[in-house]
């Protein structure tokens, strides 16, 4: 299957729910127990693409899971169908996390939470809030599932923090055998399965890192100078626990910069000045124009993590988003020279997009994270849902950063080949080599992996 094809998009695609999250993917509740040719089509949250898998199976527990496995042939995991591309399709079958939803328990002694595989951050929050805790990060969008999101390596900012799946301490996986396979931190192969793109086998159950709750504050500036987050990267993108900057690549500026604060921490006052930035007068959503009904409060006001991490509200209930998403990390050193190298490109990539966002996200040491031992600045697109266009301009962009060693971010559109894949990933072989033991006769195996991961 070739890259340019690989997508399947809606017909009837409309510019509406702009960088709108969504609760579940369309017709994920109905269960089709043999296949039939007159199957209604489940998309993606975003409609871009239609899943191929010919049954949905929707376990309650992991024994089910285990069955399932045992009995099936093809098969992956589907979460919250927040993908942009087929990485949790299969041929044949998939096998929902819907309803492995509930928290199991948190160990205040310990520190952790555990939780069943489709629990969401926006379902697990309030409860770790009401208990007096906190997770040390979210990512902009409360309404993903905690092991569909470690699975891809998705992320929220911060200099000093890591990804979401730098808080796991534990998980629970049906192998390609059926076996439930524990492991934690620090035993052999935990590092590879954390990230696992679901090439081992299907996640049930995962324990996270907690800490005591905390407030954070979230002030906003506009219309930051290009020249002056020239002279002042660094200062700029560690000036707060997290730190994002919206832009769409024209007029020499950075339309926004959200600086998200701890205030059990020293906070010192930003003023209304921030390197040239003007502070905001209202809340306002990433897209200046349109309305912030639906996200976070602003004005720094503080208020619990929860409420402030995310840019969206976790109690907004979502509709689909008519939109494409693609992400780029590059180490941190070399960001604002990458950044350079986009804003270039500018008359190009404006008339298609939506708006950008740079975040930084620090290293760790999960085998498939794009931030794999290297603290990195994601360069994050939200495209108008014009795939004609935009499939034009990914390799462009692509292009822009290879002197970078740019990673994509898994579950976004990319077209950076395999071969450059395997070398930006130095324990490749170490995870394919996992992917066999755990998975040798191939069920969790689809054109995603085939096209990215497996050597032949």
């Amino acid at each position: 299957m070739k890259r340019k094809t690989f997508l399947e998009l809606s017909s009837a695609l409309a510019l509406g729910g702009i960088i709108s999250p969504l609760s579940g993917c369309k017709n994920e509740s109905q269960q089709m127990e043999t296949p039939t040719s007159d199957v209604v089509a489940r998309t993606n949250w975003a409609k871009n693409y239609t899943y191929k898998a010919e049954q949905l199976h929707r376990p309650k527990s992991a024994a089910e899971v285990q069955e399932l496995v045992k009995q099936l042939d093809q098969q992956k995991a589907l979460g919250t169908c927040h993908c942009f591309n087929d990485i949790a399709d299969s041929p044949k079958h998939q096998i929902s996390t819907q309803d492995l939803k509930q928290v199991i328990g948190i160990d205040e002694e310990n520190k952790t939470i555990t939780v069943q595989a489709g629990a969401k951050y926006g379902e697990i929050a309030p409860i770790l809030q009401e208990r007096g805790f906190a997770l040390h990060n979210l990512a902009s969008l409360p309404h993903i599932s905690v092991a569909g999101a470690c699975a891809t390596g998705t992320h929220g900012s911060g200099v000093s923090n890591g990804n979401l799946p730098s808080a796991v301490r534990a998980l629970e996986m049906v192998n390609g055998k059926g076996e439930l396979i524990k492991l934690q931190r620090g035993d052999e192969g935990f590092s590879g399965a954390v990230v696992g793109l679901g090439a081992l086998g299907i996640v049930t159950q995962l324990t996270l890192d907690i800490e005591k709750t905390f407030d954070v504050r979230q002030d906003v500036f506009q219309d930051l100078p290009l020249e002056s987050l020239q002279e002042n990267f660094e200062d700029i993108m560690s000036a707060g626990y997290s730190v994002s900057l919206f832009t769409d690549w024209t007029k020499k500026l950075v339309s926004q910069v959200w600086v998200k604060r701890r205030t059990d921490r020293e906070v010192a006052d930003l003023g209304t000045d921030f390197y040239g930035a003007k502070a905001a007068t209202r809340d306002l959503h990433p897209i200046t124009r349109l309305s912030a009904v639906h996200c976070t409060e602003q004005m720094g006001k503080p208020g619990p993590w929860h409420e402030r991490l995310p840019h969206f509200k976790m109690g907004f209930t979502p509709s689909s988003g008519d939109e494409l998403q693609s992400e780029f990390f590059v180490p941190f050193e070399n960001g604002l020279e990458a950044m350079m190298a986009l804003e270039k490109q500018s008359e190009k990539i404006f008339p298609h997009l939506l708006i950008s966002e740079i975040r930084t996200i620090a290293a760790d040491d999960y085998w498939m994270s794009p931030a794999y031992q290297q603290k990195s600045l994601a360069i994050h697109f939200t495209w108008k849902p014009e795939w004609p266009a935009v499939k034009e301009l990914i390799p462009m962009i692509e292009a822009e950063l290879a002197p970078f060693g740019v990673r994509p971010h898994w579950g976004k559109l990319f077209t950076v080949p395999k071969t450059s894949l395997h070398e930006r990933y130095p324990k490749m072989q170490d995870f394919l080599q996992m992917v066999q033991a755990f998975d040798p006769q191939g069920k969790f195996r689809n054109e995603y992996l085939d096209l990215n991961i497996y050597s032949s």
